[in-house]
């Protein structure tokens, strides 16, 4: 009875090892299967393309500002020399005098201008004399000639040939004492226009003249300074938004707090050949004289496109090799449409090209993205 019990355990313990061994069988089975499923799983989420961030392509005025130096410089502005050789003898304004049109600035002196002056006033003197006689002759010889026989026609046609003469350098004279009067008043220098005297470079009893030396440095400066000019050169990229009109805003270092406003009233219409950019005038008023002709200043002018555009972001826009390309995404595949860029604004782009409004856009591109790739 004994052995047959035991026998039965041995038995039972036999059959209970065994399908412990098969279920351990099939568990390691099973999770070999799972963990193979996993690796298939990953491998096929690695073959899948990544998801990309797109956006839709929209317009907008874009608006910049333009920051470019510019020069104050008097709205007029003359040196004046002396035309005629000669010596100064009396100045009559200094370096910041404030003079009007017309005043009296300068006076100069030629000794031989003036004998050639009273030289001519004498010719001028003579002729008169002579014609008046000659002309004089003439008259009685036509009233004799009234009554018939007394003049013969010779004797009148040679008085009237010498009245003409006669009145010929009559003119003469008067020319040539025109030409020295207008000479001589050349030793008084004027002001051509209301200004301040900015530079004077002789001194009383100074020799001066129209050529040689004393001649190579103005006599005086004069400048208009109520009213200034703002000189800017626009470069070529930025021509197209400027204006008659517009207005621009502009501070100098002398005045840091202070910012001034100012209308464009001149432009070029051409490009300076060297520099490649238009000239802009602006009117600035300066009854207080507190802006100084020569004094740079920095000018800001809005530049607002006329029409809207396109607008991207900077990250979207990929120079390489072959251009300047954004990542059009069409039917889920990646197409590079070559545009050229505007300006720039904070982190956004203007761009021109083959595109259209809602376009969808990779917003991060790069060269890795290549033509036709699939996009998710």
């Amino acid at each position: 009875m004994y052995h047959i019990t035991a026998t039965n355990m041995t038995a039972r313990n036999f059959i209970s090892t065994a399908l412990s061994g098969l279920a351990i069988i099939a568990l390691l089975t099973g999770c070999g299967a799972s963990a193979h499923e996993s690796d298939a799983s990953k491998k096929a989420e690695e073959a899948a393309p990544a998801p990309t961030e797109t956006f839709l392509l929209k317009k907008d005025k874009f608006s910049t500002t333009l920051r470019i130096p510019g020069e104050l410089i008097a709205f007029q502005q003359v040196d004046l020399y002396a035309k005629v050789t000669s010596f100064v003898k009396e100045l009559k304004v200094d370096i910041g005098s404030e003079v009007s049109e017309g005043q009296l600035l300068m006076v100069l002196e030629a000794p031989e201008l003036s004998s050639q002056m009273l030289a001519a006033e004498s010719r001028l003197k003579s002729q008169e004399a002579i014609y008046a006689a000659s002309n004089a002759g003439y008259n009685r010889l036509v009233e004799t000639s009234k009554t018939p026989g007394t003049v013969s026609q010779n004797d009148l046609d040679m008085a009237q040939a010498r009245k003409s003469s006669d009145l010929a350098n009559l003119e003469a004279a008067r020319a040539g004492y025109k030409e020295i009067s207008t000479v001589k008043g050349y030793l008084e220098i004027r002001a051509p226009f209301s200004g301040i005297i900015t530079a004077r470079n002789v001194n009383p009893g100074a020799y001066v003249g129209p050529a040689g030396k004393g001649s190579e440095f103005p006599l005086l400066t004069l400048q208009q300074q109520k009213k200034l000019r703002l000189a800017v050169s626009v470069p070529e990229a930025y021509t197209g938004y400027l204006k008659q009109d517009d207005e621009i805003s502009f501070s100098v270092r002398s005045q840091p707090s202070e910012v001034y406003k100012a209308r464009v009233k001149r432009m070029a219409g051409a490009l300076d050949l060297r520099l490649r950019s238009e000239r802009i005038e602006m009117d600035v008023l300066n009854e207080d004289k507190t802006l100084l002709p020569g004094t740079v200043a920095e000018v800001s002018i809005p530049l607002t496109a006329k029409d809207s555009s396109f607008v991207v972001p900077k990250t979207a826009l990929v120079n390489s090799s072959e251009g300047l390309f954004v990542i059009k995404v069409v039917n889920g595949k990646a197409q590079r449409v070559t545009v050229k860029k505007g300006r720039d604004i904070n982190d956004q782009s203007e761009v021109f090209g083959e595109l259209q409004l809602n376009d969808k856009l990779i917003t991060k591109g790069s060269e890795e993205i290549k033509e036709g790739q699939e996009v998710r």
